[in-house]
């Protein structure tokens, strides 16, 4: 079986698809590489978009012998055998290591001083943006690039040249799948399709299905019904349509749409849409997202439903989203306040709300801003009487 993710591995960084913010001819990244000057560097981005074979593109490019570990596995010996190796040579190798988001603290600190000297280049790579796990001193001597998921476009575009090659017969509806499913991320389609391709031809939908029963990430049956579905669930709650909802829901799942993408919009929902109205869908959501992940379908299609027909019946504001867009607004234009003073730290002339019931006025901010306003819905509306009798010094 021809392993298509190798046969096909870009070499240059035209061949590499669905990176053209870091690949194109005028890019900084690229530039950066063509004259020798690329500095330390951090890839994160979802899986299959490509972060390993920039690395190996840039060694090329570059002209470095090309090292390649996994954090999980990675011993400092290995490292130093290699700063032995290159101590005293013009050349200076490139250090890629996968998973740097899990490197200990003790293998960050070797890394340091060949770091400072540039005697070797070290680049590291992490489906999670590694910057909140890296140390202080890493963070300043590197610079971080995001690989963003694979389009649509550029997936059928090497889909199509690798079946033209190996002249592999597929169904229409199966191609559609086969690019869906796979989430952006181009390893997975290409071992989808090289392990298809070999079952048997011509390839058919129900062959993938059978190899690949739901999709790997953000997929859909379909390019246009991933994103026209998804909208039409979320209007759907957001109108308390609870039969239009779980219709749509439906045709997600059947759709093979990945169930904690489907949590994560309702993540958002459940803040942007109803809010204060009912702070308990936030909680509830969140707990959707949380066991779908651990569950997975076929069961997770009924935690999704019970959040669903949950955010469809709860009252809806959007009164928290509407202060924070208001208040961006405000700082963009140019409403940059000095903070009181009596609030800066260590001021002793703040009044503690506590030693006065609750509730005391001061100043928080140097001028009066506008921003919240509370809805008459649901919790939210007990939440606006109660601010508004603190105010006046009444208990309810």
């Amino acid at each position: 079986m021809s392993d298509f993710t190798y046969t096909y591995r870009p070499k240059t960084f035209d061949d590499i698809v669905g990176q053209e913010s870091l690949t194109a001819t005028n890019s900084p990244l690229r530039v950066l590489c063509e004259k020798g000057k690329l500095s330390h560097s951090f890839f994160y981005g979802t899986p299959g978009s490509g972060k390993t074979t920039l690395a190996r593109v840039i060694a090329d490019v570059m002209e470095l012998p090309f090292y390649e570990f996994n954090a999980t596995s990675l011993k400092i010996e290995q490292l130093r055998k290699i700063f032995d190796q290159y101590k005293n040579s013009l050349e200076k190798p490139l250090l890629f290591i996968d998973e740097v988001h899990r490197l200990a603290k003790n293998q960050q600190e070797v890394l340091l001083p060949v770091m400072e000297n540039n005697s070797v280049l070290v680049i590291g790579a992490s489906t999670e943006n590694p910057f909140y796990s890296l140390t202080a001193a890493m963070r300043s001597r590197s610079m971080l690039y995001e690989l963003k998921p694979v389009g649509r476009e550029a997936l059928l575009n090497v889909c199509e040249y690798i079946i033209e090659k190996e002249s592999i017969s597929i169904e229409e509806s199966a191609k559609e799948y086969l690019i869906a499913s796979s989430g952006g991320d181009v390893r997975a389609m290409l071992n989808l399709l090289s392990l298809s391709s070999e079952v048997a031809q011509p390839i058919t939908l129900q062959t993938l299905k059978s190899l690949r029963p739901s999709a790997l990430n953000d997929g859909a049956s379909s390019a246009t019904t991933h994103y026209d579905l998804a909208s039409a669930m979320i209007k759907s709650i957001r109108g308390s349509d609870a039969d239009a909802a779980i219709y749509y829901l439906a045709r997600l799942i059947k759709g093979a749409e990945n169930p904690e993408f489907i949590a994560r919009r309702l993540v958002i929902l459940a803040s942007e849409d109803i809010g204060n109205a009912n702070p308990q869908a936030l909680t509830l959501c969140t707990s959707t997202m949380t066991s779908v992940a651990k569950i997975g379908y076929p069961e997770a299609r009924i935690i999704l439903a019970q959040a669903v027909i949950y955010l469809c019946a709860s009252p809806k504001s959007n009164s928290a989203y509407l202060a924070i867009n208001s208040a961006l607004c405000a700082i963009e234009s140019g409403e940059i306040l000095e903070i009181p003073e009596n609030i800066l730290q260590n001021k002793v002339n703040y009044l503690y709300p506590h030693d006065f019931g609750g509730y005391i006025e001061q100043k928080y901010l140097s001028k009066k801003l506008k921003f919240v306003e509370f809805k008459p819905i649901g919790y939210e509306a007990k939440m606006g009487e109660w601010i508004e009798a603190i105010k006046k010094n009444i208990t309810k």
